[in-house]
């Protein structure tokens, strides 16, 4: 029996516990939660009622707001915190961990202040004592419905295929379905980008245009991120399969995605710490703009999608003429 600790008690790592606990092998998993309250609603009511309501957690998943307490000898480490703080995360859980303990990022965003993807925050937090053991989880997955039992399926990415095959194995269940992928970068890059699509693709809706809008938007926007993918050394194809072009979809039509909640909002004309402030869960795509646009332009490539994006977020730029610059823009060839 492994034991798998997960960092971070929101919806995804919440999720993920009850995942894991249902997969074709047996673990025992250990969640770590800041929030007292809600480690105590996990013990007393097998229910994290904050992230996850009306989601029974199975036994075998046990909360603790210590982190010694939830790394006691635990093989397998899932972080699932926002990016903006996994660093500190990582440094706390660092003491506790042997080289052998493989690390497992399920964050979906780059680092705001150092542009960073997750797996290079990792690899320098720990690397002041070993040389971790990387994976990345990434892929169209929605916690309530991962955690309801509902068919899905995802993308386990490492630069170590032994690794990613044996981390397939543990994960996988009988509605859990894992697929290996040796581009890290590809499918991390993937992942902060479709979450900037997505408050795109919400405002647009939050305008109340239609189908055509969001078509061309969803098109244009895995071109734009095959483009930065691509320059920083990524593989096209990744963004054709499901990190790529399967989450982009889902999170910019899906209702319960947080980014294209937060695009609506934004298209309907209320104010961003207005909408950030009524939502317990983060939105990553609005810390992770910025930090894409920086690694844009240190490529020299072009991102007119995202540009806009962050233009409305912290520029104070309005959705419809957001859409308007990006509509004029000179024509050209696809």
């Amino acid at each position: 029996m492994s034991k798998i600790a997960i960092l971070g008690g929101g919806s995804w790592g919440t999720g993920l516990s009850v995942v894991l606990a249902n997969s074709r092998r047996k673990h025992e998993i250990r969640i770590w939660v800041r929030e007292a309250p809600i480690v105590q609603s996990i013990r007393d009511e097998r229910e994290n009622k904050d992230y996850l309501p009306g989601v029974p957690l199975p036994a075998q998943v046990q909360a603790f707001t210590e982190i010694r307490e939830a790394l006691d000898g635990a093989q397998i480490v899932v972080g699932a915190s926002p990016s903006a703080h996994a660093r500190e995360v990582y440094a706390q859980a660092l003491p506790h961990l042997f080289p052998e303990t493989i690390v497992v990022s399920a964050t979906k965003g780059l680092e705001p202040a150092t542009h960073l993807r997750m797996s290079q925050v990792i690899e320098q937090v720990f690397s002041l004592r070993f040389i971790p053991r990387i994976a990345v989880l990434s892929g169209p997955s929605f916690a309530l419905e991962a955690a309801r039992g509902e068919p899905t399926a995802v993308v386990l990415a490492s630069n170590d295929r032994a690794l990613a095959a044996f981390l397939q194995e543990e994960f996988a269940g009988p509605t859990f379905r894992l697929y290996t992928n040796d581009d890290v970068l590809g499918v991390e890059l993937a992942a902060a980008m479709k979450n900037v699509m997505a408050i795109a693709a919400g405002a647009c809706q939050g305008l109340g245009l239609g189908a055509n809008t969001l078509a061309a938007l969803i098109t244009r926007g895995l071109a734009e991120m095959a483009r930065l993918t691509v320059a920083l050394g990524g593989k096209p194809e990744t963004l054709s399969g499901l990190a790529g072009l399967g989450d982009l979809v889902l999170t910019c039509h899906g209702a319960l995605s947080r980014n294209r909640h937060v695009g609506f909002e934004l298209g309907q004309g209320r104010a961003l710490d207005e909408i950030l402030g009524e939502m317990n869960m983060v939105a990553e795509g609005v810390g992770t703009a910025a930090a894409l646009l920086a690694l844009a332009r240190e490529h020299r490539i072009e991102l007119p999608i995202t540009e806009q994006v962050h233009s409305i977020l912290h520029l104070g730029n309005s959705p419809r003429d957001a859409i308007r610059a990006i509509m004029e823009r000179p024509l050209r060839r696809e």
